[in-house]
């Protein structure tokens, strides 16, 4: 039945349009690392998506954890933090029924979750490869158009930034954004001081996302 509701809740999206309330999450996990990090971050992204997209997202993002069935409300997930990640049996069968079933989670590395996710992603799916996302995915061409891929926001180590996807049956059902740091860029201006160009590059690669995600 939880997969009905939300194979149904993503039909509804399609077919309506951006016109229909719903709400996004943030997904809490175990493991030590800081899952809160960002505060400001999706509540910003979300009056972008609504301003510029004319979406009709809840202002509020819902915080869910990995094993909840809950979790099958809502078609979009963010994951962030700078530290260790653990998924349990339970935190691991959940979420996989649920990218299996027509959800989708985005994972964006804060600096150093990098080690810790890879190594949950495997047990997540080990018949799965997290893959590089070539520069000519849809998911670089909906509203904003980023030719070279994702945008750099913080440095971290001088590496270039890279995205990189789960794909099942040819469908993206993770995304995974590392050496960028789109989460800090759609904080308040104050929190890192970015400026407004940095700033509205992260937010306009965090609206693709979304768009990417309530249309494919």
């Amino acid at each position: 039945m939880k997969y009905i509701y939300l194979i149904l809740s993503i039909i509804l999206l399609h077919i309506s349009g951006f016109s229909q309330s719903y709400k996004i999450a943030l997904l809490k996990y175990n493991g030590g690392g800081d899952w809160y990090a960002n505060p400001t971050s999706l509540p910003n992204l979300i009056s972008f998506c609504n301003k510029n997209l004319k979406t009709n997202i809840s202002k509020e993002p819902v915080t869910i954890e990995a094993d909840s069935p809950e979790i099958f409300n809502y078609p979009f997930v963010h994951m962030t933090g700078h530290g260790n990640v653990i998924f349990s049996e339970s935190d691991m069968k959940n979420l996989r029924n649920y990218l299996i079933g027509g959800g989708f989670l985005h994972i964006d590395d804060n600096y150093g979750m990098d080690q810790f996710i890879r190594r949950e992603l495997k047990k997540l799916f080990p018949q799965h490869k997290l893959i590089e996302i070539p520069f000519n995915h849809e998911i670089f061409h909906q509203t904003y158009r980023f030719e070279t891929g994702l945008p750099k926001i913080h440095e971290h180590d001088n590496k270039q930034p890279q995205a990189f996807g789960i794909f099942i049956e040819n469908r993206l059902v993770c995304l995974y954004t590392y050496e960028c740091d789109l989460g800090d860029g759609w904080e308040d201006k104050d929190v890192h001081n970015d400026s407004e160009e940095t700033r509205l590059k992260a937010l306009k690669m965090g609206a693709n996302i979304i768009q990417y995600v309530f249309t494919k």
